[in-house]
């Protein structure tokens, strides 16, 4: 639906319901924003929201859908912006990682209770490894992350004329 990625702890999935009606509203509720929405409130790079009454979280990875992958090694969440190839992409990703001077947004605190599952906000938790009637599985990728509280923080930067990545990454936070 072109709305941002979220970050969902798998212990929490099922409270995550995506997008339920085409106005953005609770299906039956007409004042209260659907998940999907909420997520698409998010305007920093990144941000975190409340999925259910326990505490849970979900991480928004804001702006566009990009093509997006996690790097447990930096833990990071990398997403294509501009690049000609993949290699291309994780070694400018790399070079930003490693750059001190790298200017990061800060993004809030996030808590998670281990590993997630990175996934389009507007698919509901429940229907991840369900089949769409036309055919095709919703897209979800694993995210192997420890239990944690995790400072996030986020930069877009354009590494060269071809490579320009956007990085959300997770840093242990303070308790």
């Amino acid at each position: 639906m072109g709305g941002p990625l979220i970050v969902v702890p798998v212990s929490a999935l099922a409270s995550w319901g995506g997008g339920t009606a085409e106005s953005g509203l609770m299906a039956g509720d007409a004042t209260a924003p659907d998940d999907y929405e909420r997520a698409c409130a998010v305007d920093d790079l990144a941000g975190v929201i409340p999925l259910d009454e326990n505490g849970a979280q979900a991480l928004v990875l804001a702006d566009e859908p990009a093509t997006s992958c996690y790097l447990p090694q930096h833990r990071a969440f990398l997403q294509w912006l501009a690049a000609e190839s993949e290699a291309g992409l994780r070694a400018a990703a790399d070079t930003v990682l490693a750059d001190p001077a790298t200017v990061w947004e800060e993004c809030g605190t996030w808590a998670s209770d281990g590993p997630a599952v990175l996934m389009d906000s507007a698919e509901a938790g429940p229907d991840l490894g369900i089949e769409y009637p036309d055919g095709g599985m919703p897209a979800e990728a694993p995210v192997p992350l420890p239990a944690g509280r995790w400072k996030v923080r986020a930069t877009q930067t354009k590494v060269d004329e071809e490579n320009w990545v956007g990085l959300v990454q997770l840093l242990p936070a303070e308790s």
